[in-house]
């Protein structure tokens, strides 16, 4: 670091100012010091630095797959903006699995990290108790069951996700809805659907609702299977996630029903191949950039001021995104 002082005609405090992402080096003064440490080859000592400072500047992301379009498109996010902030991550997965999820919160937690930040409540909701005993500070996004109240949450008002998918199909004049859903992970989604339906004087029956225990297409080609076996056969499906959503599409067109003239079909996410569906589909999209984004910057405030964040719920917003899988039932 000395020496790239001395090559740039900084001082030492300056180098470890961009080093470290901080913003208080005008940018002629940070291209010259990024100029000399790449004339040099200088790599930080990461171990030493942390002896120096009593910090690791690594922050603890543990998520439950990093297969699904979400969750990566949330962990590119976070390391985005720890590399911002000149912070490294530390990525674990649970895969869906409660053991799994407690030895990595434990492994997670014994690395001497600066925060831990948890996506996803399926795997370590039981362990939020741990959580709140780590000594550094935690924050939880993308948080669907009801938050604990010593954590702060950044998540998705999933309720109104329902809502919105809700109301686009009963202003469409569907009268008889079927819901697909991950149950009980997705029950605000189905809850906000209901009212909506509710709002406009329609019922969605008990037996218009079809569980599946994983949000894939498989699970959800299986699952309208079961529902066009049924004897009133609906004119709309919501599926709790775009997966679902898609089996469902190729499911209706291996029953040779098309889609939204037969059926309407909405999803939530907006995942990537949602647009490329055939028919494109209707979904209610998430915001998981601006999740994860909060998220971090919550936790990088947090350790700056050597506190953990106040227990605190920041709902973000979803929105509609309408493509051609939804429209008005037919008249037959």
């Amino acid at each position: 670091m000395n020496d790239v002082a001395r090559r740039a005609g900084v001082t030492k405090q300056t180098v470890s100012n961009v080093v470290r992402g901080r913003d208080v080096v005008s940018p002629e003064t940070r291209a010259r010091v990024e100029a000399a440490i790449a004339e040099l080859g200088y790599r930080p000592n990461l171990v030493a630095r942390g002896l120096a400072t009593g910090t690791t500047m690594i922050v603890g992301f543990i998520v439950p797959t990093v297969a699904h379009p979400f969750y990566s498109v949330v962990v590119e996010e976070v390391e985005s903006v720890l590399e911002e902030h000149g912070y490294h991550l530390l990525l674990a997965t649970t895969r869906g699995e409660g053991e799994r999820a407690r030895r990595q919160l434990a492994a997670v937690s014994s690395r001497s990290v600066d925060a831990v930040l948890v996506a996803g409540d399926r795997d370590l909701g039981e362990h939020v108790s741990q959580l709140e005993k780590l000594g550094v500070p935690v924050a939880l996004c993308a948080w669907e069951t009801n938050p604990p109240g010593t954590l702060p949450v950044v998540t998705v008002d999933y309720e109104r996700v329902g809502h919105l998918a809700g109301r686009h199909l009963r202003d469409l004049g569907h009268r008889r809805a079927a819901v697909i859903a991950q149950l009980p992970s997705h029950q605000f989604r189905v809850a906000g659907l209901r009212r909506a339906f509710a709002e406009g004087g329609v019922d969605v029956p008990e037996g218009g609702l079809y569980t599946v225990s994983e949000p894939t297409a498989e699970a959800g080609y299986d699952a309208a299977l079961t529902m066009l076996a049924a004897r009133d056969r609906p004119t709309c499906v919501f599926a709790s996630t775009d997966a679902i959503a898609l089996g469902v599409l190729e499911a209706l067109r291996h029953q040779g029903l098309r889609v939204p003239d037969d059926i309407s079909v909405v999803g939530v996410d907006d995942i990537p191949q949602a647009a490329y569906a055939h028919p494109p589909l209707t979904t209610i999209a998430l915001p998981k950039r601006r999740i994860a984004r909060e998220a971090t910057e919550l936790l990088l405030r947090s350790i700056r001021g050597g506190i953990q964040p106040p227990a605190d719920v920041s709902l973000l917003s979803p929105e509609l995104v309408v493509r051609t899988s939804s429209g008005p039932p037919s008249a037959s």
